[in-house]
């Protein structure tokens, strides 16, 4: 093992390797979690025949952190350290350029033991106005990664932010990983205040309950990803890489973790303040419309943007404006003019008929009751619902 600031490390080239495993294995191989859906299935939009706006006065905008972006669609970290990786993270960034978006980057811990590796993160250049968001595991920061190192990495990057991932059970079934997570949110904490950028803590694809992101915000943290189960799943991509008896182990996991629309509800009832992001089997521009209801403030997207990397940035963009137009058109059909107006249309419904949090069926029909009132020119008075 090797050193970073007196603690142990990994062998150079050890961390690079894992990573070009890990993306030869996301593209070619079914990775997706097994017995355990995002649970945005769950929802669909009550239909506006007459919304009572036009098309063109519907925005998707948002403005987050004090960025001022376009969609809160934002491509989640994925990859950097390898020479594919670099090909992949720069048609990302002109993707991100190009659509007005954030961008997150791949886990960074490679630059601490091989800085040479710079030039696979190194996308500033491409995407110069785009919020730009540096990422290390935050379990490095309990084996020698100090603030300091933190700081570096975001000055190296030029990043807007620094983006904490937790992956306990992706360490756990690595024969090589990192399982020290004792005393890690007083780490999380300094690191959170010291950094002159906002640090965001997310999950690789199994949840953070709602008590934990309330412990996370208290700490200081400036938003927190909740990025739960039903899209790619860790354990399985662990499966395909380490084969024999250890393969076993890891597909007892592949339905594990907290669905993303459960891990988003619970945490914005938990924060209704709070800044939450919301990632892991978004899909589709629906996805991100019902996240964005739900009360995501941004809604992360990898694999299919990693997808269609592969095929260069065009279809990136493409991928990405044919979101950003289903998003709109959902909100023109909810008669939402803007992305507050959608939270708070109460068109999201459950179909199986159960309460959609923040909008119960008092709410729905009262509201519905209001926008019929209006289109007929008469006044309705909505009265609170008596127990």
């Amino acid at each position: 093992m090797v050193a970073i600031n007196g603690e142990r490390s990994h062998p150079n080239g050890a961390t690079s390797s894992r990573k070009a495993d890990h993306l030869r294995i996301n593209l070619e191989e079914d990775v997706a979690a097994k017995g355990v859906s995002t649970g945005f299935d769950a929802y669909r939009f009550m239909h506006c025949a007459l919304p009572d706006i036009d098309l063109d006065e519907v925005s998707t905008a948002t403005e987050v952190l004090g960025w001022q972006l376009a969609s809160p669609l934002f491509i989640s970290c994925m990859t950097g350290g390898t020479e594919q990786a670099a090909r992949i993270n720069m048609v990302l960034a002109e993707t991100a350029a190009e659509l007005g978006i954030a961008l997150g980057l791949g886990s960074a811990r490679v630059l601490l033991e091989r800085p040479e590796a710079l030039p696979s993160f190194a996308v500033r250049e491409i995407a110069p106005t785009v919020p730009l968001l540096a990422n290390l595991g935050a379990v490095q920061l309990n084996l020698g990664v100090s603030s300091g190192d933190c700081a570096r990495l975001v000055d190296m990057l030029g990043a807007d932010a620094l983006v904490l991932h937790l992956n306990a059970l992706q360490e756990a079934l690595q024969p090589e990983g990192d399982t020290c997570f004792a005393g890690l949110l007083g780490r999380i904490e300094t690191v959170a205040a010291s950094l002159a950028v906002p640090v965001i803590v997310k999950e690789v694809g199994w949840g953070i309950s709602a008590d934990l992101v309330t412990g996370l915000l208290d700490a200081g943290v400036a938003a927190v990803d909740v990025a739960g189960a039903g899209g790619t799943s860790w354990s399985e991509v662990e499966r395909h890489r380490l084969g024999g008896p250890a393969a076993g182990t890891a597909a007892a996991f592949a339905g594990w973790g907290i669905p993303t629309a459960v891990a988003l509800t619970q945490a914005r009832t938990a924060a209704p303040d709070g800044v939450i992001f919301a990632s892991g089997g978004v899909r589709s521009g629906l996805d991100v419309a019902v996240a964005s209801a739900l009360g995501a403030d941004l809604v992360g997207v990898a694999g299919p943007f990693l997808r269609a990397a592969a095929f260069g940035t065009q279809a990136c963009v493409n991928l990405g404006r044919e979101w950003f137009d289903v998003l709109r058109i959902a909100m023109f059909c909810t008669g939402s003019r803007d992305l507050p107006s959608l939270r708070s249309s109460a068109r999201l419904v459950r179909e199986d008929g159960g309460p959609v949090p923040g909008a119960d069926g008092v709410t729905l029909v009262a509201s519905l009751i209001e926008t019929i009132s209006d289109l007929r020119g008469t006044q309705v008075t909505r009265t609170a619902a008596r127990g």
